[in-house]
C-alpha cells in the first residue's frame, strides 16, 4: 500500500458527512419527528452487498492516506483546540453515529475538563451511496437549551447531514453549536457548514477507517485509507 500521509496544519472550514448505516426498526423520522415510510422504500441506490473476504481484499489493495500514528497526532491537536475553546463552558459533547464513534471515543479521554455526553443517529444514506431525506434514528436525549454543544463526527463530506443535526440543536435552544470532524473531504458541498475543529484532509475518493466504513465494513481499519483507483 502506498502511503501518502502528511499532517495538515490549519484547515479550511467547509461542511457535512455521509453515514453508511442502516437504521433499526421499520419507522423513521424526518428532521423534527414526522413519520416517513418504512425501510423497504429506502432500497433505491443501495450499495451492492459484499462479503467479509471482499472487504478485506479492498483493505489490502487500498491506498493508505494516513497511518495510525499521523491520525493520533491529529486527534491530539483537535483535543487541544477543543479544550482551549470549551473547557469552561460545561459543554454537551455529542457523538454523531455511527461513523463518529471512533473519533468520539478517541477524543473524550483527551479532554480533561467536565462535560456531559449524548449521541444522535441521523442518516441520509442507509446502505445507499446516494443521499435522500434526513432520517432520525436515535436521539438526542439530553436537553441542549442554553448550552454549548459539540458535535463529533468522522468526516465532512456533502454537508447535509451535519447541517440538519446542527439545525435541530439550534431549534431546541442550544446557545452555541460547535462541530469537530476527524476528516474533511476536498469536494464541492451542498451545504455551507462551518467546521470548528478538523484533523486531516482527504481527496474526493471513497475513504474508510477510524470510524468511516466501506459498504458496512472496515471502520476498524488502522489508519485512513482510500479505495484503490482503477488503472
Amino acid at each position: 500500500m502506498k502511503s501518502r500521509a502528511s499532517a495538515l496544519g490549519s484547515l479550511p472550514s467547509p461542511s457535512g458527512r455521509r453515514d453508511g448505516d442502516e437504521g433499526e426498526g421499520d419507522k423513521r423520522h424526518t428532521l423534527f419527528g414526522d413519520r416517513i415510510s418504512n425501510k423497504n422504500k429506502l432500497n433505491k441506490n443501495k450499495t451492492s452487498p459484499i462479503t467479509p473476504e471482499q472487504a478485506w481484499a479492498v483493505l489490502r489493495q487500498a491506498d493508505c492516506l494516513y497511518p495510525a500514528a499521523v491520525v493520533e497526532t491529529a486527534l491530539d491537536g483537535m483535543a487541544a483546540q477543543i479544550a482551549g475553546a470549551l473547557h469552561a463552558t460545561n459543554p454537551l459533547v455529542v457523538c454523531v453515529m455511527t461513523g463518529g464513534v471512533v473519533p468520539f471515543g478517541k477524543i473524550l479521554p483527551r479532554l480533561q475538563f467536565p462535560f456531559q455526553i449524548d449521541y444522535v443517529h441521523a442518516t441520509r444514506y442507509g446502505k445507499r451511496l446516494a443521499g435522500g431525506q434526513l432520517q432520525w434514528l436515535a436521539g438526542p436525549r439530553e436537553d441542549p437549551k442554553d448550552r454549548a454543544v459539540l458535535l463529533i463526527d468522522d468526516i465532512l463530506d456533502e454537508g447535509a447531514t451535519l447541517a440538519g443535526i446542527e439545525a435541530r440543536y439550534r431549534a431546541e435552544g442550544a446557545r452555541a453549536v460547535y462541530k469537530a470532524v476527524l476528516v474533511v473531504k476536498k469536494r464541492p458541498r451542498t451545504h455551507d457548514v462551518k467546521i470548528d475543529f478538523a484533523g486531516l484532509e482527504v481527496p474526493d475518493r471513497y475513504v474508510f477507517g477510524y470510524g468511516m466504513d466501506y459498504k458496512g465494513y472496515l471502520r476498524n481499519a488502522p489508519g485512513i485509507y482510500a479505495e484503490a483507483e482503477a488503472k
